[in-house]
């Protein structure tokens, strides 16, 4: 039998761990509690005080910061984020929770399991190709492209709250991201390598994948040579949108076929990672496509950059791509923020359409704006007529101005608070009472019509009749719906798309 430790960590808590390694990872080594709540990670690296410093301030006051105010508890389930650091045998540790049950696999991989992957945790690579989706993953893993924007939601929020903090992760990658498809959860880990502002960074340079063009280019220099470039916000910006554009569209936004050194691979990889890294969708350069006589069977058709090009995830998400991939990839003050990402991705959820082919793997996909919308994973026509509602915000008493926001309408969909009145935002503040749906969109006898549940001004514009709570409008070409006669109240603008 292993025997328990119990030490007294910085927070004076008592910590027992049992004396085996569980698990080990680059630079620590696992050990797990008796209760299975928590684990104590020890480097394997004597520490210095810098370090230790760090950690402190970690689990110390940025813990607090973040997880004693206003939606504290709600974000304690995007971060693995550790309590306190112990001190055994000359080795510094950190506890950290345990993962949530959604972070291990049900199911595995294929054929029963032949990987053996069950019950292990849900690293990201094996959701971020179509190789890795197609050929190895037990099917009910995979969730749905609705699912998938969601995990990502969670991603932005997570970051956006650690760099509100003044925090940057180092090391973002799906390494690092736990996420589970079939719910749409998404948790950080390893945050013991956050880079904390005035202390000395970590040593960890990220993930090949990931790492920004300009910590790849600088880094042959040394740490101390002020051209070398270290982990910051903006080097996480730049893994945030690579690991999004991964999780939405299974194939690397980098990672195209121009060969930049024929003689040496290495070299090679450190220009397309880094000085001549190029976006495979370049709208203005395509020397560094995706080959189609290259991408293998289990590929298809993710890799085929013409038949599911970056712009099937909607105008907010493309927009993004674009700043992110082609103005920032070597300018990095020109990459969008977390907080964008997070918001484009809420606006993007609303632009959903259910697919009707009930073979189609990925279930839903973004409007695209067409009098004649049609599936771009697996080309099934929309049938019917669709309801596009354009969100316009009151700014003064009866004027209105567009809010670059639409709601695509499909049968049995909801309403919420924050459609309702441009100033309540879907995130961690959201109280439990904004939280619930306020009405529901219903196709009736080939009719469209809002259900209202909840909302007391609501009013159909053009002929003034308050629409009563468990009343209905119709939606119609050219309706228009005043949902709130608060300040920041909605009006609904009512378009018909589709035949």
């Amino acid at each position: 039998m292993s025997n328990i430790v119990t030490l007294t960590a910085s927070d004076g808590s008592s910590v027992k761990f049992i004396d085996e390694i569980k698990a080990q990872g680059g630079m620590k080594d696992v050990m797990f509690s008796p209760d299975g709540k928590y684990v104590v990670a020890f480097f394997r690296e004597p520490a210095d005080n810098a370090t230790k410093e760090r950690l402190l301030m970690i689990t110390g006051s940025y813990r607090e910061r973040i997880f004693n105010q206003e939606g504290g508890e709600y974000l304690k389930n995007l971060y693995c984020w550790p309590t306190s650091v112990v001190e055994h045998n000359g080795k510094l540790g950190v506890v950290v929770p345990f993962y949530r049950d959604c972070f291990f696999f049900d199911y595995g991989s294929r054929n029963d399991d032949m990987l053996n992957i069950k019950g292990k945790d849900k690293d990201g690579k094996w959701f971020a190709s179509a190789n890795n989706r197609n050929k190895f993953l037990d099917p009910r893993e995979l969730g749905d492209w609705m699912t998938h924007l969601k995990v990502c939601i969670m991603l932005a929020r997570a970051v956006r709250r650690m760099h509100m903090a003044g925090l940057s992760h180092s090391d973002l990658g799906y390494k690092n991201c736990l996420i589970d498809p079939t719910t749409g959860q998404a948790c950080l880990i390893d945050i013991d390598g956050l880079v904390v502002p005035g202390k000395h960074p970590p040593t960890v340079v990220g993930t090949p994948d990931f790492i920004a063009p300009e910590v790849v280019a600088s880094s042959h220099l040394a740490k101390d040579d002020p051209n070398r470039k270290l982990p910051s916000r903006t080097t996480d910006l730049h893994a945030l949108a690579v690991l999004i554009y991964m999780y939405l569209l299974y194939r690397h936004p980098l990672r195209g076929d121009k060969i930049h050194d024929m003689d040496d691979s290495q070299k090679d990889e450190e220009l397309s990672m880094g000085l001549k890294a190029l976006f495979v969708e370049h709208p203005k350069d395509a020397s560094n496509r995706i080959k189609t006589q290259n991408i293998r069977a289990s590929e298809l058709p993710w890799k085929d950059t013409a038949k599911i090009p970056y712009t099937v995830t909607g105008p907010y998400l493309s927009r993004l791509f674009e700043r992110t991939f082609v103005d920032g990839l070597h300018h990095p003050a020109q990459r969008p923020t977390a907080d964008e990402w997070e918001q484009a991705l809420v606006k993007t959820v609303d632009l959903l359409q259910p697919c009707t082919n009930i073979q189609c793997e990925q279930k839903w996909y973004a409007f695209d704006n067409t009098n004649s919308p049609k599936c771009p994973f697996c080309g099934t026509p929309h049938q019917g007529k669709l309801p596009v509602l354009n969100l316009y915000s009151s700014s003064r008493e009866g004027s209105f101005r567009p809010d670059n926001h639409r709601i695509m309408v499909y049968s049995g969909q909801s309403l919420f608070k924050w459609h309702a009145n441009g100033q309540v935002f879907p995130n961690e503040k959201l109280s439990r009472e904004d939280a619930k749906r306020v009405g529901y969109f219903v196709l009736h006898q080939g009719h469209w019509y809002l259900v209202n549940e909840t909302l007391t001004d609501m009013v159909d514009v053009l002929t003034k009749q308050p629409i009563p709570i468990g009343g209905k409008v119709a939606l119609v070409e050219g309706a228009q719906i005043l949902l709130s006669k608060a300040t920041g109240g909605r009006l609904l603008m009512v378009q018909m798309a589709g035949h």
